[in-house]
């Protein structure tokens, strides 16, 4: 007898329906086709120990099983509840069956029958709804997950007796109720901006970047407070809109970083990779394609802290992803794209030692050793970065001072009204949500400069010779400064100060000592 169920394999971060096709026939043996990794051809072995410890029986005929369409890769143990369904209904141990190919069902099986959870629920949810299907069925620790899909009925087991109930008597179970089972899921930062002591120029940079979600770069002696104010920047920063929370969530499912209870991310991330790190580990990939620290950084920060220690090749890999906000994996039997809209958050020391510029200790480096130094980072990734500010070491005058420091919910109320402008800019704009996103066409739509900051510009370009990626972010930065004072038009005192964060396209950078 041949019998029909369903299933989801995850492509990228999205899933696509997988028909899991059982015929038992005359002969001897099991096997499964439609190219399964060794995981899925495990299943087997968990599936028959699951029926026999639960009073059925394994077919002692020919068993075939056909994972559909055969040309995808299937990977995984969440196979193994479909499989399971389907050799009971094709060896005609349960009965009726009608209902059995309405739902996704997934989940990985213990040798007890028990159901364990699995990842990528958030895609395979949707997937069920985009293609009609009546709901899903699933392992209990996911329910929180799979709720987040509206208009979908979702079915959670503790095992794999209580499928084949729902299977053969579905009106025994209710679907799950959202209520209750969502809780929104926050990534804590560290540091609130009042915790940290002076450096207020740098606060006003970061409060300009996450504003306009521009990258910006650090650079300082050690022990200025750059890691410090990089963490604390989360604080700062909106909110996860809905459409985002999901698309973020979407990818924590996939790769299991979702927490126990598996809630909806309303915070954004804030990825702080070592420095050791490969190039996959930081675009993804692998032989079956993982979203890497740049996809997982999506819609939030990636935060690269001692920048010229990490491997060059590894780093310039970031240039095509910052442009395109997406990055494409190829293997030679398939290709996926994995989103990756993220801020670049850097930091780094002046020079070897660290203090070079440094008010009171003398940097030992020479011009030619501090050129070799900032070269570790390649002059076109430098072209990306919106931001570069210098981090000075804090005086113990203001170490000490009793002066209360802007909180991060004040500062985050402005970036927040900064955002909710360019979202009424851009509502018709799509795939760009903020001022760092403008293409060239989007320049010259939405920022009008007066004649006074035009002057300026022009005098600035000239002089510091500055490329035309380095102009038009001059531009971008400018506008999100325009944007949190409210002003329609970019004024000259707003390009001046995006003038400010340009350090390193200076010349003289290096070239002369305290």
């Amino acid at each position: 007898m041949l019998v029909k169920t369903k299933g989801s394999a995850l492509i990228g971060i999205d899933a696509v329906g997988i028909t899991i096709e059982v015929n038992v026939s005359m002969g001897q043996g099991y096997c499964i086709v439609g190219l399964p990794d060794s995981s899925v051809k495990e299943s087997l072995d968990r599936t028959e120990s699951a029926i026999k410890a639960n009073g059925f029986r394994m077919p002692r005929t020919k068993l075939v099983i056909n994972l559909s369409p055969a040309e995808l890769k299937k990977t995984g143990a969440a196979f193994d509840l479909p499989i399971a369904i389907g050799i009971l209904a094709a060896s005609e141990q349960i009965t009726p069956i009608d209902l059995i190919d309405k739902y996704i069902m997934m989940g990985e099986l213990g040798l007890d029958g028990k159901l364990y959870p699995i990842k990528g629920v958030l895609a395979m949810a949707m997937q069920a709804k985009a293609d009609g299907y009546l709901g899903i069925l699933l392992p209990n620790e996911n329910a929180a997950e799979a709720v987040l899909v509206d208009e979908l009925d979702i079915y959670c087991f503790e095992h794999l007796t209580e499928v084949v109930e729902f299977i053969t008597q579905p009106n025994t179970k209710s679907p799950i109720k959202k209520s209750g089972l969502v809780q929104d899921y926050k990534i804590k930062s560290a540091t609130d901006f009042s915790d940290v002591k002076g450096q207020q120029n740098v606060k006003r940079a970061l409060e300009i970047a996450s504003a306009g979600s521009h990258n910006i770069i650090m650079i300082g002696p050690p022990g200025a407070g750059k890691t410090m104010l990089a963490k604390s920047i989360v604080s700062i920063l909106p909110p996860l809109n809905q459409m985002e929370a999901l698309e973020t969530s979407k990818i924590y499912s996939i790769t299991g970083k979702l927490d126990a209870v598996n809630k909806l991310l309303q915070t954004r991330p804030f990825r702080h990779p070592h420095h050791s790190l490969s190039a996959i580990a930081l675009i993804g990939g692998g032989s079956h394609p993982q979203p890497g620290e740049i996809s997982l950084a999506h819609n939030g920060i990636l935060f690269l802290d001692e920048l010229p220690e990490f491997n060059r090749s590894v780093i310039e890999v970031l240039r095509q992803p910052m442009e395109e906000g997406i990055v494409c994996i190829a293997r030679a039997k398939m290709s996926v794209t994995f989103p990756a809209r993220f801020m670049l958050m850097a930091a780094m020391n002046p020079c070897p030692c660290g203090y070079y510029n440094h008010p009171k200790k003398e940097c030992h480096c020479s011009p030619s050793l501090i050129q070799k130094y900032m070269h570790k980072i390649s002059g076109p990734l430098l072209d990306r970065i919106d931001m570069h500010i210098e981090v000075v070491p804090i005086l113990y005058n203001e170490l000490r001072a009793s002066k209360q420091e802007e909180s991060s919910a004040t500062i985050a109320t402005r970036v927040k009204n900064a955002r909710e402008i360019q979202s009424h800019r851009f509502k018709n704009e799509a795939g760009t949500y903020t001022n760092a996103q403008m293409n060239s066409g989007q320049l010259k739509k939405y920022c009008t400069i007066t004649p006074e900051g035009e002057a300026i510009l022009k005098m600035a370009m000239e002089k510091f010779q500055l490329s035309a990626r380095a102009f038009d972010r001059i531009i971008k930065v400018s506008r999100s400064i325009a944007d949190l004072d409210n002003s329609n038009a970019i004024q000259l005192n707003h390009i001046s100060e995006a003038l400010q964060f340009r350090s390193l396209d200076k010349s003289s950078w290096g070239q002369y000592k305290n």
